[in-house]
This record gives structure tokens, C-alpha cells and sequence, in this order.
């Protein structure tokens, strides 16, 4: 094949790499979009985000279900078609993944299938099915993203150990199902595989599952899985692994013994390791930290000028919207607009029952660094809507800069924390002070509400419930 001139060459196609493509193509570069596999929308739309999120929303229903008999209505035991439920999930992936691919269509970008690899700082190799293609650009974004880390002793070439990826294929219901690993990977999926049916045991390694999180926040989430999990075992460690036959024997050590059990099959959720294998980097003057993560500066860009990287590949927090928002920033600085990015507020949600959700400065990080702060918290059984829902479990906090009362942080803890978040973000991001919030009027009953009346408990006066009155 003759090769291509082009000015932007993007290489890979998940919601960094598509973001940046459009946003390219939308300044009137020529932009050529890579990515290997047959759908574009990568790990998050595919194996990840969107497909989880299916998942704890159908076996959602099978939960509440079970809960309704206290409302006065029953259900016979649910019915779960495991064929149907793939085929449903897979229908959205497939409806999702067209969409991007017409979007790209109507935007004039070119979009390859294969596996790029540089030969240079201004030339990639792209692998597909009828040859290979060289490219030569003006400029390249490397948004490769990373994938589930499956540590060697975990490794054993057998189905019946799995990552993220295998588990959203739910091949089957395990009797007992182990989850290695407490983070948000580990208690979405566990959460969905218990309400099908699976007896669950999570382990982890550190103190407390979901770190990052504060301890309040974790809490209720805590208090669930306890419910609907066979098991949460903190400080603990899986010291080997091996198949057993039809199962998969697992030895725990918790500092103090190691014991012995057998499981079906068993989830490895213990982080995720970056893309860089196979990719010519070597060949180009890029370079990379000590786990692989591509070194960027605040304009995405790295150290061979032609060359920037967003998302997963180039390290910081592995969310798809941090990467949608470096897509822009990288763009920008491409074009020779003064973007940077600094003091971004990236939200965290984690899927689990009750979601949790967070941004800007948490409580447990102001007591790390030394930052004099005062939290306001609004407990949702006082919230009208939440016992609505029957979810009074749930918890809404503001981090305040007492000097200033400006909203440093908002942390949430309750049904539909996520969707909930994205006001705290706005006001972080735009230095809104408590009493700003306050004075926002907030649609009764809603959960919303709940935002309004944590800032009204900063200043001791919120209506559904007693606090001591603020001095002045």
C-alpha cells in the first residue's frame, strides 16, 4: 500500500482517542483515527463502563424485586435468562459503537482498522487484515488506553480465573465466586454477580475497600455488601493460586494464618496496567515512567514534540471523562492554544449499592495534607425523597474552606450519587462558596435537595434537621 500523508494520526479510538479525533477534525485537520479492534468506543464502551453499568441496572431489578414484599407487592422468584441477558447488553454495545462510527463518517475522519505501531517520531506502521499502512503525520495522539493487570501468580491459562473483561461476558452464575481485589472494578462486578444468584467473597489487601473514597462515604456500601455478599475480608492477602479440578483452590493469608477454600471461579480486580507493549515507542524519543505510563506535561504533550498522549497510556487517575477532557486540551495545544491541564475537577463515581461519588478535595485528603477545613453533612434519612426510594442510607457531604466558605470538595453516598455529582463539580470548578448552594433553591422532593440542605447545616440552619447554629 502506498502511504498516507495526514496531519493527525490518532492512535486508538476509545473516549479519548475518538474525542480527539472529532475535535481535530472539527478545527479542519485531516484526521486519521486507528484502532485495532472491529468496534471503536474501546475498553470503556465495550469491556467496561458502558457494559457494567448494564449489567447493575438489570440485575438491579432482580434485587428490588426481592425488596418490594415490604410495599405490599410480591413477585414470584426471578427468572434469569443468562442468553437474553447477553444478547440485551450486547445490542447496546453494538447500537453505541455504530453511533461513533457515523459520527466519524460525518466528520470526514478516516478511520483504520489495525494495530499501530511508530517506526519514527513522524510515521506509524498500521497492521490489518489486507497489509500493512504507513503513515506519515504532522502530528500523533497516542490513546491506547491500558488493561486489566493479571499478576503472574494469578496467570494459570484457565477460563475459570477471570479479569473485568471475561466476567462482563457472564459465561455463567458461579456457586462461589471469589473477587480478588476491593476496588470499584471488584465491588460493581461483585455486586452484580451477587444478585444473580453467586455466593461472593471479596478480599483485599488493604484496610478498607474502595480507598480513595472517604470512610463515611464507604460505609453504607460496606453495610450492603455485607448483606449481599457471603463475605468482605480486608487485610488479606491471596498468597497462591492453583486449579483444582472443575474449581480454583485459593490459599488467603491475613498476617496471622493462611487457610484454604475452593471457588468456581474467581475475579482478579487488582488495578490496571498500561497499553505500551508492541508499540514502537522505543523508536520515537517518548518516554515512560517506571510502570510503563507515558510522561506528559500539563499540555498532554510528551517529550518528542510531534508526539502527545491522552487518557489510560499516559497515567493519573484511569477515568474515560479525564481522558475526553485531555483529548480537548491536547487538541488545543496542537492548534497553539494555551490549554493546560491544571486544576481539572475530575469526579469519581463507583457503580456499587449505593453509588458514591466525588470531586474536587476529600475530607481524608485536607487531613493528609494539613488543610484547615470545615465538612457539612446531610444524613438522607432526613431526605423526604430518599424514603421514597427506601434508601435512607445514603449521606451528602461538603468539603469548606472555613476562611473563604468557599466548596472545596462534595462527596455523596446514596441511589444515584452519580447523576447527583455534577452539580459539586460546577460549583468546585467555578469557586462557589456553601452559601451559594444555600441560597440555590432546589426542586421538593428530590435527592438534590440534599445538596442544598448539607450547605444549609454549615450555617445551622437546615430545615429537616438540627444542627448546632454556626458563630460567627
Amino acid at each position: 500500500m502506498d502511504p498516507i500523508k495526514t496531519e493527525v494520526v490518532v492512535v486508538g479510538a476509545g473516549p479519548g482517542g475518538y474525542a480527539a479525533a472529532f475535535y481535530a477534525a472539527d478545527y479542519g485537520k485531516k484526521v486519521i483515527l486507528i484502532e485495532q479492534d472491529k468496534r471503536l468506543g474501546g475498553v470503556c464502551l465495550n469491556r467496561g463502563c458502558i457494559p457494567s453499568k448494564a449489567l447493575l441496572h438489570a440485575t438491579k431489578l432482580v434485587v428490588e424485586a426481592r425488596e418490594s414484599a415490604h410495599r405490599g407487592i410480591m413477585f414470584g422468584e426471578p427468572k434469569v435468562d443468562l442468553e437474553k441477558l447477553r444478547a440485551w447488553k450486547e445490542g447496546i454495545l453494538q447500537k453505541l459503537a455504530a453511533g461513533v462510527a457515523q459520527i466519524a463518517k460525518m466528520r470526514g475522519v478516516q478511520v483504520i482498522h489495525g494495530r499501530g505501531y511508530f517506526e519514527d517520531s513522524t510515521t506509524l506502521r498500521v497492521e490489518t487484515e489486507s497489509g500493512q499502512q504507513l503513515i506519515h503525520y504532522e502530528k500523533a495522539i497516542v490513546a491506547v488506553g491500558s488493561k486489566s493487570a493479571l499478576p503472574k501468580a494469578f496467570d494459570l491459562g484457565n477460563p475459570r480465573v477471570m479479569t473485568s473483561r471475561e466476567a462482563l461476558d457472564i459465561e455463567e452464575i458461579p456457586q462461589e465466586l471469589l473477587v480478588v481485589g476491593g476496588g470499584y472494578i471488584g465491588m460493581e462486578l461483585g455486586t452484580v454477580y451477587a444478585a444473580l444468584g453467586s455466593r461472593v467473597v471479596v478480599v483485599e489487601a488493604l484496610d478498607s475497600i474502595l480507598t480513595g473514597a472517604d470512610p463515611d462515604l464507604v460505609r453504607p456500601v460496606m453495610a450492603y455488601a455485607k448483606r449481599a455478599f457471603k463475605e468482605v475480608r480486608v487485610k488479606t492477602k491471596v498468597a497462591k493460586m492453583a486449579t483444582a479440578g472443575k474449581q480454583i483452590k485459593v490459599v488467603f493469608d491475613d498476617g496471622t494464618q493462611q487457610k484454604e477454600e475452593l471457588y468456581d471461579r474467581v475475579l482478579v480486580a487488582v488495578g490496571r496496567v498500561p497499553n505500551c507493549a508492541d508499540l514502537g515507542l522505543e523508536n520515537t524519543k517518548v518516554e515512560r515512567d517506571e510502570k510503563g505510563f507515558i510522561k506528559v506535561n500539563e499540555r498532554q504533550e510528551t517529550n518528542d514534540p510531534p508526539i502527545l498522549a491522552i487518557g489510560d497510556i499516559a497515567g493519573g487517575v484511569l477515568l474515560a471523562h479525564k481522558a475526553s477532557k485531555e483529548a480537548r486540551i491536547a487538541v488545543e495545544a496542537m492548534i497553539g492554544e494555551a490549554s493546560v491541564f491544571k486544576d481539572v475537577v475530575i469526579p469519581a463515581v463507583v457503580f456499587t449499592d449505593p453509588e458514591v461519588a466525588w470531586c474536587g478535595l476529600t475530607e481524608a485528603e485536607a487531613r493528609a495534607k494539613g488543610i484547615n477545613v470545615e465538612v457539612a453533612k446531610f444524613p438522607w434519612g432526613a431526605s423526604g425523597r430518599a424514603l421514597t426510594f427506601d434508601r435512607t442510607d445514603g449521606l451528602t457531604k461538603l468539603v469548606i474552606d472555613p476562611e473563604t466558605e468557599r466548596v472545596l470538595g462534595v462527596g455523596i453516598v446514596g441511589h444515584g450519587a452519580g447523576e447527583l455529582i455534577s452539580e459539586g463539580v460546577v460549583a468546585v470548578e467555578m469557586g462557589a462558596t456553601v452559601r451559594d448552594l444555600a441560597e440555590c433553591v432546589h426542586p421538593h422532593p428530590t435527592l438534590s435537595e440534599t445538596i442544598m440542605e448539607a450547605a444549609e447545616v454549615f450555617f445551622g440552619h437546615a430545615t429537616h434537621t438540627v444542627v448546632r447554629k454556626r458563630t460567627e
